[in-house]
């Protein structure tokens, strides 16, 4: 009883309302029953096919060509109209596979991340007409919304696996990422203030480099990079600083040949962990397309069995020789469907390694009969010439 009355409150206050209404709602719309079934899987099917995504890949390139042909003035002042008739088909077609695709699948849609990237870059699509129409064409921040155009190459993550799966590992780094620039940012931090009390002195100090914190920090970068470094520490050593070549190997060591290896070496192993998941995701999806086919071959063949048995249950041929006329149709292309143990690596090999022993075998066999025969030959010449001819004429009978 006690156990039941101390669970009862927890129930009740992990549950919020937003969430419950919010699983009442999509439980009632759940429950409703389109009365388009056949319309939906046919769009269903047409947006999963390859010909589609096929169209929606060429139709991303396209408009990524056109939008690097539009940024040379004199291209664009000589083909102004068919990049005005291009941007409406492209922008057309984008807003049909957006449609389409949530017909399709009106609540499973907005769940997607990379479909609330699409509807982003719809948006992102529209900001330059709504400004053109509201601000004018004169207006000054809008070079800026054309020049976000370019995120409409983005739309090709949806389309392409092998893009999510880095995205996947990106994302799966973030918190150990952010850990090795925590510690690279401390870092900079320490020395940015002990180069700036040691080489920022207003009398003879590098105040270009060293001069304020930001100074410092801008130079601490490019000496994690190794880029430029040696002009840098060339400065120091006009001045005569005794401590700075200490201090430049010093933070290069910790900097470069650490933290940012670091940085890579984490990239590197959730990038393959990422790739290796991508391939089993690959092989199962081939196992399970396989078994597909396999199930479909069956089931017709069972289809075409019990053809042969009603046929000769309603009389003519028996089922020996409709079989037989049967097998004279199939052709060496016809797909068959064999056991899983007999199409194994380790079965091949063992069938292999067995038929080699039964060449071995034959082999030997017909060595010993080439013996005894010999054997029976030199028997034969040590006989006597009647004893001989008896012996071969029981070897004719």
């Amino acid at each position: 009883m006690s156990h039941q009355f101390y669970h009862s409150p927890v129930r009740v206050v992990s549950s919020s309302l937003f969430g419950t209404a919010s699983e009442a709602l999509y439980a009632r719309i759940k429950k409703i029953k389109r009365k388009d079934v056949e319309c939906q899987a046919f769009f269903r099917k047409v947006v999963k096919s390859p010909i589609f995504q096929v169209i929606m890949i060429s139709t991303i390139t396209s408009n990524a060509a056109f939008m690097v042909l539009g940024t040379d003035y004199s291209i664009m002042y000589r083909l102004f109209r068919l990049f005005e008739v291009s941007e409406i088909i492209f922008v057309s077609i984008y807003t049909c596979e957006f449609l389409m695709k949530v017909y399709v699948e009106p609540i499973k849609y907005w769940r997607d991340g990379y479909n609330i990237l699409d509807v982003v870059i719809i948006f992102i699509i529209l900001i330059p007409y709504a400004l053109r129409k509201i601000k004018g064409r004169h207006y000054k921040f809008l070079h800026i919304a054309d020049g976000i155009q370019s995120l409409r190459i983005l739309k090709l993550i949806s389309y392409s696996r092998g893009i999510r799966t880095l995205i996947t590992a990106v994302g799966q780094t973030v918190y150990t990422v952010a850990s090795v620039l925590t510690l690279l940012f401390v870092l900079m931090y320490i020395f940015a203030i002990l180069g700036f009390c040691l080489f920022g002195m207003p009398e003879k100090g590098d105040l270009n480099n060293w001069g304020n914190l930001a100074a410092a920090f801008f130079t601490l970068f490019s000496l994690a990079t190794v880029d430029g470094w040696t002009d840098l520490q060339e400065q120091l050593d006009q001045r005569k600083f005794t401590v700075s070549r200490a201090f430049t190997i010093l933070f290069i060591l910790l900097a470069s040949f650490i933290f940012l290896n670091m940085f890579v070496g984490v990239m590197i192993m959730h990038t393959e962990d990422s790739i290796k998941k991508f391939q089993r995701e690959l092989m199962v999806e081939r196992h399970v397309t396989l078994m597909e086919e396999k199930q479909m071959i069956l089931r017709r063949q069972q289809e075409e069995v019990n053809k042969l048995v009603n046929m000769q249950e309603s009389g003519g041929k028996s089922f020996t020789e409709m079989v037989e006329e049967f097998k004279k149709t199939l052709r060496h292309t016809d797909p068959m469907v064999l056991d899983e143990f007999g199409t194994s690596l380790p079965f091949i090999d063992v069938y292999l390694s067995t038929l080699d022993n039964q060449d071995t075998t034959i082999n030997k066999l017909q060595e010993l009969y080439y013996e005894i025969a010999n054997v029976l030959c030199l028997m034969l010449e040590d006989l006597p010439p009647r004893e001989k001819s008896s012996h071969s004429s029981e070897f004719m009978i």
